[in-house]
C-alpha cells in the first residue's frame, strides 16, 4: 500500500508544486486521507521537490546554461558585470539567501509545529487573499531584464515565507513580483529560477538525513514519489506559464480560499487531526 501512497503523494506534488497553492501543504492534507492517516513529512516533502525542480532544469535548460555561463564571464571578466544574465545569476543567488537562513533557524519548526493543519487552512485562505490584491493592483510593466537586487532581495523573503505549509514558494513569490510591478510571467518565471538552490540544497539535506532517520515512507517509495513528480511536474510547467499570461490567478485563489475553509470545516469537526 506504501508504493501506491507513494505514487499518489508524488502526483499531488507534481500537480500542485508550480502553482500557487502550496504543495506542502496539498501534501500534508492529503497524507490525512490515505490509509495509513499519516503526515508524510517534512523530509518526504523536501525530497520529492527534487524530481520537480529536475523537470524546472530541464524545461529552463538554455535559460540556465546561459545564465550560468554569463556569470562565470562576468567574475573572468569576459562578461559585463551589467549583463542582464550574470546580474541574473547573482540575483538568484541573493535571493537565496534568506530562505537558507531562515530554513536552518527554523528547521525543528518547519518539521513539527509548522505542520499543524490549522496553520496549513489559515495560510491559504490569507495568502490567497493577498495574491488576489496582487494580482488586481499589481501594475504589470517590468520584465526580468529590470529586475533589481533590491527586488531580488524582496523576492527572497517572499520564497523564504514557504517555509510554512499553505503559504506556496511560486504563490509568495509570485505576489511579490506582482506588487513590484512585474508581469505574470516575469514573476512566474522568475519564481521558478530562485527556487532551485534552495530546493535542491533542502532535498539533498533530507535525503542524507533519510538514511538514519526513517519516515513513514523509505528511501524506494520516496524514490518513486520522486520520479512520478517529475513525470507531472514537467507537463505542468508549461501549462502554467501559458496559462496566467492570459487569465491571471483568479483560479487559485478561489481554490486556495475553498480549500482553507474546508479544512476549517473538517478540523472542527474532528474528521482529520492538527
Amino acid at each position: 500500500m506504501n508504493w501506491i501512497e507513494a505514487i499518489i503523494l508524488g502526483f499531488v506534488q507534481g500537480l500542485t508544486e508550480f502553482l500557487p497553492i502550496s504543495s506542502s501543504a496539498h501534501l500534508r492534507i492529503v497524507g490525512e486521507f490515505l490509509p495509513g492517516a499519516e503526515d508524510p513529512g517534512a523530509a518526504f516533502t523536501a525530497i520529492t521537490q527534487l524530481g520537480t525542480e529536475t523537470a524546472v532544469v530541464v524545461f529552463f535548460w538554455k535559460d540556465i546554461v546561459r545564465i550560468v555561463a554569463a556569470w562565470f564571464g562576468a567574475l573572468r571578466g569576459t562578461v559585463p558585470r551589467d549583463d542582464p544574465d550574470a546580474r541574473m545569476g547573482w540575483l538568484v543567488i541573493i535571493g537565496s539567501v534568506p530562505i537558507v537562513v531562515l530554513g536552518l533557524l527554523f528547521q525543528d519548526q518547519i518539521e513539527s509545529s509548522f505542520r499543524s493543519m490549522w496553520i496549513v487552512a489559515t495560510m491559504l485562505i490569507v495568502f490567497g487573499l493577498i495574491l488576489a490584491v496582487a494580482d488586481a493592483v499589481g501594475r504589470q510593466t517590468r520584465d526580468l531584464k529590470s529586475l533589481t537586487y533590491r527586488h531580488g532581495i524582496l523576492y527572497g523573503l517572499a520564497q523564504a515565507l514557504a517555509l510554512i505549509p499553505g503559504v506556496s514558494r511560486s504563490g509568495g513569490t509570485i505576489t511579490a513580483g506582482l506588487l513590484m510591478g512585474y508581469t505574470r510571467e516575469a514573476a512566474a518565471r522568475y519564481s521558478f529560477l530562485l527556487a532551485i538552490p534552495a530546493v535542491f540544497g533542502s532535498g539533498v539535506f533530507q535525503l542524507v538525513k533519510s538514511f538514519d532517520e526513517t519516515g513513514p515512507y523509505g528511501l524506494g517509495e520516496t524514490a518513486l514519489a520522486t520520479v512520478v513528480a517529475f513525470l507531472v511536474g514537467f507537463a505542468i510547467i508549461g501549462w502554467f506559464l501559458r496559462y496566467v499570461t492570459t487569465r491571471g490567478y483568479g483560479l487559485f485563489v478561489w481554490y486556495r480560499i475553498l480549500l482553507g475553509l474546508a479544512l476549517y470545516v473538517l478540523l472542527g469537526l474532528g474528521v482529520i487531526s492538527a
